[in-house]
């Protein structure tokens, strides 16, 4: 009768063992295909152009060459109007995140500077030369990059790129949800990302 007892005993014992071990292993095959959802999910994402501006600029061009002393100049000037648009994106792709599958966190340690892109469309007029002093691809060439930099003035001044960040942040709920559908955290900057988080972006 003892015998028996013991043999029901182990063979309980051993149920119990295998199934433990068998949940343990469903836990944790459930725990890497979820950590494995999240990670394809961020890396997957494109860039992302979260807004778009339209600016003007009208600028003047001179420049004037010494012939003979300063009292004789060859002169070339040009009015230049330029419409300019201009995105802000940020490729999310580039995301620095680590996964603690023990704690069940997702840690975005890093999000990458936005790329600012500027198109402008340059029309020229009242364009003028003298015969020893006329226009060059070199003249051109440094009425771009001035125009391109006071253009990128006007954006760091004007609230295109705090547009930017606030569209950047709605991004980041949506992996909120994601990661809190599946039972995750999500960390950014050390504070918990959930419903009215707003992270200040440099």
């Amino acid at each position: 009768m003892k015998k028996i007892i013991v043999g029901i005993v182990i063979a309980l014992a051993g149920v119990l063992v295998f199934r433990s071990c068998a949940e343990d292993k469903k836990e944790k095959s459930i725990l890497e295909e979820n950590s494995m959802l999240i990670q394809q999910q961020i890396e997957n994402v494109s860039k992302l152009v979260v807004t778009e501006g339209h600016f003007a600029e009208v600028y003047n061009y001179k420049d004037s060459q010494e012939l003979f002393g300063p009292l004789i100049t060859a002169d070339k000037k040009a009015l230049v109007v330029v419409n300019a648009e201009v995105t802000v994106a940020y490729d999310l792709g580039k995301i620095d995140f680590e996964l603690d599958e023990t704690t069940k966190t997702l840690h975005i340690t890093r999000i990458p500077e936005p790329e600012i892109k500027v198109h402008p469309d340059f029309e020229y007029y009242d364009v003028s030369a003298d015969y020893l002093n006329q226009f060059t691809a070199a003249d051109y060439n440094k009425i771009k990059k001035n125009v391109n930099a006071s253009l990128l003035k006007k954006v760091n001044a004007s609230n295109l790129k705090k547009n930017a960040q606030n569209r950047l942040i709605s991004e980041l709920h949506k992996f909120y949800v994601l990661t809190d559908a599946m039972g995750w955290t999500l960390v950014y900057e050390d504070e918990i990302v959930a419903d009215g988080f707003s992270p200040i972006l440099d």
